[in-house]
């Protein structure tokens, strides 16, 4: 999942797919590239689990799947609480050897 919000084109078709479903062609027309690396792109998100595409006619339609962002929410916020509890510990530390007597 990561992986797949590495590339600026992936955030971007991600950014633009959670304000609603959209085709290949309108998700694709901003982009200087050829089809075929477009859907590079697409099958990069769908494999991360961020989106999903079904037919529709002759049309592929596109929807985020928000839900697929919650493994890095998770981690991200492991991550913070532990980055809280290391400062909590310097802070402590800072104020122990200066006496308690801060700048």
């Amino acid at each position: 999942m990561f992986q797949a919000l590495s590339d600026p084109t992936r955030r971007a078709v991600l950014a633009r797919l959670m304000r609603g479903p959209a085709a290949v062609s309108a998700l694709a027309a901003p982009f200087d590239m050829a089809l075929p690396t477009f859907m590079q792109h697409l099958a990069r998100l769908e494999r991360g689990g961020l989106i999903r595409s079904e037919k529709q006619g002759r049309t592929r339609i596109c929807h985020a799947e928000p839900a697929g962002l919650a493994p890095a929410r998770d981690w991200i916020e492991e991550q913070r609480a532990v980055w809280e509890a290391r400062l909590d510990r310097l802070e402590e530390f800072l104020e122990t050897r200066d006496g308690g007597d801060a700048p």
